[in-house]
């Protein structure tokens, strides 16, 4: 019998739909996602944070201009603007975009651009892990890689949202060049590195042990750009793996030597100062 303070549900239909149960369920599930990138990626390891200060003030001087293309929670976001620089933030995920915009909308040094990044301006399918916001891709290609493979168990893609595409050429029209970019979106680096036709002085994305060709494809694609050496980090190790900057090929035969263990990492590229 239902509260007497309740209205009555219509004849044949329950006071609980289904469909409101799974809903307030994805909402509880997205929520704890988030709470739990915000426990790892911003509250929790502050020597975590000083490791990435000391990593990107190899590329970064107070005042300059930082891309963080794939926001996420705003770990980079922090971290440049505790160096002293000026921030252009790109996510898509409208969660993570209205967590964004709570720590950082009342930065007047920090843009927030809510969108993808790609090869040219429209529209993605973004494909949302509920449970793992860090993971939302744009690319079937990189969840079918991921479907399995050892360090990915339990994953799982269950909802999809229409998100605008612009790219790097745009942002910097509109923002001017940045001193560095920093490129995190599960699968589609290359399609973002595509929409760039000017050289950066340095720039970084990532890289999946699932999706290696996406990562050599990367690098030939700064080649054609401009004249890049590169350096790698291993995981959220925030420390360059090579003592000396290495050449396109060099770099391309380290990753290909990777073990699949190793499972992924950032390639870091800037412009040879030779």
């Amino acid at each position: 019998m239902p509260d007497a303070a309740s209205p009555a549900p219509p004849p044949g239909r329950s006071p609980n739909p289904p469909g409101a149960a799974r809903r307030s369920l994805r909402r509880l599930l997205q929520a704890w996602g988030v709470l739990r990138s915000l426990w790892i990626y911003r509250i929790g390891h502050r020597d975590r944070h000083r490791a990435m200060d000391a990593l990107y003030r190899q590329f970064l001087a107070p005042g300059d201009l930082a891309f963080d293309i794939g926001s996420h929670v705003g770990d980079r976001i922090a971290c440049f603007r505790r160096l002293g620089c000026r921030v252009v933030a790109v996510e898509p995920q409208p969660m993570l975009v209205s967590v964004l915009h709570g720590l950082h909308g009342r930065d007047a040094a920090v843009v927030l651009v809510d969108a993808a990044i790609g090869a040219t301006e429209g529209r993605l399918d973004l494909h949302l892990n509920l449970s793992n916001p860090t993971v939302a891709t744009g690319s079937r290609a990189f969840i079918a890689a991921a479907d399995g493979a050892p360090r990915w168990e339990g994953q799982r893609w269950t909802e999809t949202v229409a998100v605008p595409v612009t790219t790097l050429d745009a942002l910097i029209a509109r923002h001017g060049l940045p001193a560095f970019v920093k490129i995190d979106v599960e699968g589609l680096e290359l399609d973002v590195l595509q929409g760039l036709h000017s050289a950066v002085p340095a720039l970084s994305f990532e890289f999946t042990t699932i999706q290696p060709g996406i990562a050599l494809s990367c690098i030939e694609r700064c080649a054609r750009i401009g004249s890049y050496r590169f350096n790698a980090a291993l995981g959220e190790s925030q420390t360059l793996a090579h003592p000396s900057w290495l050449d396109g090929k060099a770099m391309a035969d380290w990753l290909r030597a990777l073990p699949a263990d190793a499972n992924s990492g950032d390639v870091y590229a800037r412009l040879d100062a030779r």
